[in-house]
């Protein structure tokens, strides 16, 4: 059982918000999951089929190509005659109009035996018919080769060249010769124009009904695939007819309406398996992290990035943007082994994977390159201190995942030498690689939102040229080395038991921050002044209890991380100031027997009731150590401070001073809040003797 697993019962509030977890997690999934058949596959004309034999899943016809159904839309051309409406009362107002001039006293001496030949010329026109200038100009360059003419119940079919324009038709009249009827020079003062008149009208209703007719003649397929038919085998080249079958098929996806039943196998479908995923990873916390659910913050994180990602891999495949390997999916695992720990990283990337891979045509090549990136990323970056540890990982996991697909290639004989690799898939992991080196912009932001604290902010606080410890160095240089002193105990003892070394190191080196404030009142600040003489031992004990206050008011004050200031809260736990204290029961123990002897009382049960009651002053607020790392801060600071009491440094002395100290913490419960074994415990002990020895150069007592 892990350590973080805290066994007990679920109130109703905990089944609320893990189940309120799981519906919403779920419910993100299946609303960004595409949900038709979204599938994309990769080909390109002229190259082999990379991809599993495909096989249509549906029947669809066989859709000619669009160069070609517009060279046959365009031979239909000749079998489209657009209607035209003639106005036949347009002819006889225009004879009686002929007519009357001719007859009139105006005629200037136009010959009356010209009107018969004019009547039978203008009826030959608008027998014809005349287009109007705007009508012509709006056909443009798409005129017709015939049309149809009708009036009443009445059409007629001929040549669109046929039809007289305006101009046409006056030209007609006037310069056509006519020797044997008229001579045109004989009707100059005859405006011939009056009675030029467009007669024919453009019907759109009929003209498109008519274009529809001729279009339905257009076939628009060459052939039909049946269902379970294959389409193109692996390695196949794609060839003219393959890429008009694969490019038929995505129109007929596109244009295909999913019937009722359909639509509820297919949600039904996702959603189970959105919810599948999300109970996983839900009974991976309640058994092994359990402490990550009861933190709302680590929920909130583990959700974002783990939901994050699938959503990216919805929109590229539902939208065809990019390839999916563009993504740098082991950002994830990075994120989760800087602000949490390894085991949640992979299986957090793993489900996280599993969700992106439902809607990929390769689902299994994906999971397996994803997962070596991954698994690569969290062993290549234990600790992100350093920026070229980031550069590292990131050339590690770029370098892993491109041989990986190249074993994948060759597994699947792609690249066996018979096909050309598909080099695209290649560049776009090594740029995957290098946008996963953007994960460290993306630390700052997490610590701000989620209250996280990444390595790269305890390393900066680590400096010694930080404002609060430099401080610390000038007004309290004993209590400044005392803290160096114990940081590189506690992390030492960290790195032996797989805690945050850093973590460790960096609360050390601010536990002791509050005696600032009265660094004259705490013995390694002493020079032969000892401030404490003169007072009681209950103020004395207030003034040096008070530093654990002092300190997480200067942590406010200089803003540091909450993970920090829990150090500083809990490194004496619930412990007693065992000096002052020792000391007030002594006076008060003598004041009581005194007493006795003079009144001839009982003074044990007296001295009982009075121990009891004193401790009270003198005991420190808390709380006890929370983490497995507060816990290994308790040890060093009570062990390198009793360490600078003793009189002699040899093994023995060293060693029973540690089993000691570190004896009475296990004895008054001051672990019985955190996650440390006795294993564990009995570790750092050896850890810290072994330390100690070292920094007082022990030697073996010889005998005389």
């Amino acid at each position: 059982m892990s350590r973080y697993n805290h066994k007990h019962s679920l109130s109703v509030r905990e089944y609320f918000y893990r189940v309120l977890f799981s519906l919403v997690a779920t419910a993100i999934l299946v609303a960004f999951m595409p949900f038709g058949n979204d599938s994309t596959h990769h080909y390109q004309k002229g190259e082999p089929w990379d991809e599993a034999a495909f096989i249509a899943q549906d029947s669809f016809p066989i859709l000619k190509p669009a160069e070609q159904v517009e060279r046959e839309r365009d031979s239909l051309k000749q079998f489209y005659e657009p209607y035209f409406r003639m106005d036949v009362d347009v002819m006889e107002q225009q004879l009686a109009a002929l007519r009357q001039d001719i007859n009139s006293p105006t005629a200037m001496g136009t010959p009356h035996y010209f009107l018969p030949h004019l009547q039978e010329k203008l009826r030959h026109i608008y027998s014809i018919g005349i287009l109007d200038g705007e009508e012509n100009a709006r056909l443009g360059e798409n005129k017709p080769r015939m049309v149809r003419v009708y009036y009443g119940n009445e059409s007629s079919v001929r040549p669109f060249t046929q039809l007289y324009s305006e101009k046409t038709a006056y030209e007609y009249l006037v310069f056509e010769e006519d020797s044997v009827h008229y001579n045109h020079n004989l009707i100059r003062g005859l405006d011939l124009t009056k009675y030029v008149s467009p007669n024919l009208t453009y019907d759109a209703e009929k003209s498109q009904q008519q274009r529809l007719e001729v279009d339905g003649r257009l076939v628009r397929t060459m052939g039909v695939v049946l269902q379970g038919q294959k389409i193109v085998d692996k390695g196949q080249i794609v060839d003219d007819e393959v890429m008009d079958i694969l490019l038929s098929w995505e129109q007929h996806r596109k244009e295909h309406t999913l019937s009722t039943r359909e639509k509820v196998s297919r949600f039904g479908g996702r959603a189970v398996y959105a919810a599948i995923l999300v109970v996983l990873l839900l009974m991976y916390f309640q058994q092994f992290r359990s402490d990550y659910l009861d933190s709302l913050r680590t929920v909130l994180l583990i959700m974002t990035l783990a939901l994050l990602f699938p959503i990216v891999t919805y929109a590229l495949v539902a939208h065809t943007w990019e390839d999916v390997y563009l993504v740098p999916y082991c950002v994830l695992p990075i994120m989760l082994r800087i602000f949490l720990d390894s085991r949640t990283a992979f299986i957090t990337h793993i489900i996280s994977i599993l969700a992106s891979s439902v809607v990929l045509t390769q689902p299994f090549i994906f999971i397996v390159t994803q997962t070596v990136a991954g698994l690569v990323a969290i062993y290549s970056l234990r600790e992100l201190s350093q920026r070229y540890e980031l550069f590292r990982a990131a050339v590690i996991v770029t370098v892993s995942t491109l041989l990986t697909y190249l074993c994948m290639e060759f597994v699947r004989g792609t690249a066996d030498g018979s096909q050309e690799l598909n080099l695209t898939i290649y560049l776009n992991l090594i740029v995957a690689g290098v946008l996963s080196m953007l994960a460290y912009l993306l630390l700052i932001p997490i610590e701000r939102i989620f209250g996280f604290t990444s390595i790269v902010t305890l390393v900066e606080l680590q400096n010694v040229n930080n404002p609060l410890l430099r401080r610390l160095s000038e007004e309290a240089n004993g209590t400044f080395n005392h803290s160096m002193q114990v940081a590189n105990l506690a992390a030492e003892v960290a790195n032996r038991l797989g805690a945050r070394a850093q973590l460790v190191r960096t609360g050390a080196l601010y536990h002791d921050i509050g005696k600032l404030e009265n660094a004259v009142f705490f013995t390694e600040n002493q020079n032969g002044q000892n401030p404490h003489n003169g007072l009681s031992y209950e103020r004395s004990a207030h003034i040096i209890i008070q530093h654990v206050e002092n300190g997480l008011r200067l942590a406010d004050k200089y803003r540091l991380p909450s993970v920090v200031r829990d150090f500083i809260a809990t490194h004496h736990g619930k412990s007693l100031t065992k000096y002052f204290y020792v000391q007030r029961v002594k006076s008060e123990e003598l004041r009581v027997k005194n007493d006795s002897n003079n009144s001839g009382g009982n003074s044990d049960s007296s001295l009982l009731t009075l121990n009891s009651s004193l401790e009270a002053p003198f005991r420190y607020p808390g709380p006890k150590p929370q983490t497995l790392e507060q816990a290994i801060l308790m040890m060093a600071d009570a062990v390198e401070a009793a360490s600078r009491s003793l009189t002699e440094y040899t093994e023995e002395s060293i060693s029973a001073m540690v089993e000691k100290i570190v004896g009475a913490q296990v004895s008054e419960g001051s672990f019985d809040e955190c996650a440390i074994t006795f294993r564990e415990i009995a570790e750092a002990k050896e850890v810290l003797c072994a330390r100690l020895r070292t920094v007082y150069h022990t030697r073996i007592q010889y005998p005389e």
